[in-house]
């Protein structure tokens, strides 16, 4: 995985910063140490890691570690956010021209990858309903023209070709080309060549000099680290490049390029290539690249969170010292309950009660004066809201008991009489000390299914006796409420049990979407 080894040695380095209330000057200053030095080891700039740490020090220093987070979460996110101001901030885009079609020039060392990626670029145009040309200006390498002929037919892009011919004149002629056929974005693939090689870096002038190219794009492998700085910097002095294309994102990448190339250069990264197949290149996100390099999940959130907390203790000081601000409430807990009653707010929660408040004297008088509803109108209005809610209810109960006896159970004892086969099998295939220790898991996978379904079945039953009961009731309002205190908790109830079995069951035999595949449909 890029960036793995990176992540591993700053993860180390904010640990030190663990269970300390407040970050002083010898704290921050002893990680950033241990930052700076895994940043140089992963071939990153000097003089950008050095920068770098500087500036998280000047920020994190003194800074107080808000209520539930750690010292060292405080200082991930400020090493976030300069990591991602560091590779540039927000993503830079191709700037296409006002009048197609839109040039853009690929350089870059030979075997960087310029010719997979132009397919690759002319791929993601394409599906963006552009309508790509690529162009063959590499003379110099073998089969250079053939390859990109057989990247842009996988890729659905045409390619213009005119063999050995002067590469300068190859393009000029190709642009004319796009024009006539309609083609929006011009891309060249120009010959791999030494920054240091001035008659080749002469023929990338020329090619600029004469079709003035919207986007001059640098191909950049990340593997090489260190080296691909000085190849940028040497590229942009010459040539004055637009942006960077990083090849081999999803190689083990030390991740220097991506940390240095945009403080060097001043060009910011605008595609990243993470695979062998076509499809395989993104726009970058410094932000997202920053995360990842920090391995940092949802500390960002979390740090928000914090904040939020830190807002509501704001609140609560304001509250003592009497002074007058909104309470919005925080969705109906203890603490807002409380508040309300002070207040003499009302706070119900209950859907079927909530309802009352159309009938009172206040509300019938709001309506009747208004030429709204009368006070008859008002009561059947309820007398309909009351039936709805009891028949939400009985729908969602009459489903979920059809789910539970007919798929949930039925898949989970199935699962489980696997596991009772396969511990058996182990008690006759091995001595009974060793099968006791080899089976132990699986017997307590066994028994939590059967606590899990024994405690379904057992309340999908009082659940249906509990819906019998209800519907006895004739006064649509009592029946509501029946089904909001007695049956709705139920439902609940249930489902906290199914979800355990969700978590327990092989997925191959589970019959129902899980959560987390719910997240990938479409």
């Amino acid at each position: 995985m890029a960036f793995e080894g990176l992540s591993e040695k700053l993860s180390n380095a904010f640990k030190k910063l663990k269970n300390k209330g407040k970050l002083s000057e010898n704290d921050v200053k002893e990680a950033m140490r241990e930052v700076r030095l895994a940043l140089l080891e992963a071939d990153v700039n000097y003089k950008v890691a050095k920068e770098l740490t500087a500036k998280i020090t000047e920020r994190a220093v003194g800074q107080d570690v808000m209520e539930s987070l750690t010292p060292g979460q405080m200082v991930v996110k400020i090493v976030n956010e300069e990591l991602t101001e560091l590779m540039g901030g927000d993503n830079a885009r191709i700037e296409f021209a006002s009048k197609p079609p839109t040039v853009i020039m690929l350089c870059g060392l030979q075997g960087s990858g310029k010719t997979t990626h132009a397919a690759k670029l002319a791929l993601m145009l394409k599906n963006q309903n552009h309508r790509p040309l690529l162009v063959a200006c590499d003379i110099y390498r073998p089969a250079a023209i053939d390859q990109l002929k057989v990247v842009g037919s996988k890729a659905g892009v045409p390619v213009f070709e005119k063999g050995t011919q002067n590469p300068v004149k190859t393009a000029k002629e190709a642009i004319r080309n796009a024009k006539d056929y309609g083609n929006d974005v011009v891309i060249l693939d120009t010959a791999g060549r030494l920054h240091i090689d001035e008659e080749l870096m002469d023929e990338l002038k020329n090619v600029k000099a004469e079709v003035e190219p919207n986007e001059i794009l640098l191909v950049i492998d990340s593997m090489t680290g260190q080296d691909a700085v000085n190849v940028a910097k040497s590229f942009n002095e010459k040539l004055e490049i637009s942006g960077v294309i990083l090849t081999k994102l999803d190689g083990d990448t030390r991740g220097g390029a991506a940390l240095s190339v945009k403080a060097v250069t001043g060009k910011p990264i605008k595609f990243a290539g993470t695979g062998e197949k076509l499809e395989d290149i993104e726009v970058f996100h410094p932000d997202r690249m920053a995360s990842r390099i920090l391995g940092m999940g949802d500390v960002v959130s979390l740090v928000e969170r914090a904040q939020e907390q830190f807002d509501l203790e704001e609140a609560k000081k304001l509250f003592r010292e009497n002074k007058a601000i909104h309470f919005d409430g925080n969705g109906y807990s203890e603490e807002w309950k409380a508040e309300a009653a002070k207040r003499g707010l009302d706070c119900e929660t209950s859907c079927p009660l909530i309802f009352d408040r159309y009938l009172t004297p206040e509300s019938v008088k709001m309506f009747e004066s208004q030429g709204v509803m009368t006070k008859v109108e008002l009561e059947a209005r309820n007398e309909v809201k009351w039936e709805i809610y009891t028949k939400k209810i009985q729908i969602e109960a009459r489903v979920l008991g059809d789910l539970v006896m007919n798929h949930v159970v039925p898949v989970a004892i199935e699962y489980q009489s696997k596991l009772i086969d396969n511990v058996y099998k182990m008690k006759n295939l091995f001595p009974a000390e060793e099968a006791d220790k080899l089976s132990a898991e699986n017997v307590a996978i066994i028994k939590k299914i059967a606590e899990h379904t024994t405690y379904i079945k057992e309340h999908v039953d009082a659940m249906v006796e509990a819906r019998k009961v209800a519907n006895k009731i004739t006064d649509e309002r009592e029946k509501a409420i029946a089904y909001h205190d007695t049956i709705a908790p139920m439902l609940e109830q249930i489902r906290y049990h199914i979800d355990k079995l969700e978590l327990i069951v092989d997925d191959k035999m589970w019959t129902l979407p899980k959560y987390r595949e719910l997240l990938f449909i479409r």
